[in-house]
């Protein structure tokens, strides 16, 4: 995987500020836990409130909390004065959402000074057993300030 230097030395918590005011991360319970540069993790533990009509995690609250991370990722890497916008994705809906919680990993592949690609996993934890549940390709937009390095 490759490794990115951040363009600010405040960034980690640049990205805690802004996923703190973001209300869906709060309405779903999802916790930021990792924040490095290019690589965020956020977790959501298991709630009914948050099923279909088969009791699995919906996927728009799976696709929510990878779009996220995939953003905060790309974040991560912004020079200050900037926030971030998706622009487009792709999520493969892998497996059931099932189990007791749901780990979130974005990735940045390829930053840029306008648009950045990801890639996000959400992965079910229940015991010891992991399943990817889903992939997301993504495609992130730097807004708000100067795009020239």
């Amino acid at each position: 995987m490759p490794t990115f230097e951040p363009q600010t030395p405040d960034y980690v918590a640049r990205v805690r500020a802004s996923f703190d005011a973001q209300p869906l991360m709060r309405t779903l319970g999802a916790m930021l836990t990792t924040v490095e540069p290019g690589v965020v993790h956020i977790e959501l533990p298991f709630s009914a409130a948050l099923t279909q009509q088969h009791g699995y995690v919906h996927a728009g609250a799976i696709t929510s909390i990878v779009d996220s991370a995939c953003g905060y990722a790309a974040f991560s890497l912004m020079p200050a004065g900037a926030e971030v916008l998706t622009v487009e994705f792709k999520v493969n809906l892998l497996n059931p959402a099932r189990g007791e919680r749901f780990v979130a990993v974005g990735r940045v592949i390829k930053p840029g000074r306008t648009l950045t690609v990801c890639q996000g996993e959400v992965t079910a934890l229940a015991g010891k057993e992991r399943r990817t549940v889903a992939l997301m390709q993504a495609t992130m937009m730097q807004v708000g300030a100067s795009n020239r390095a």
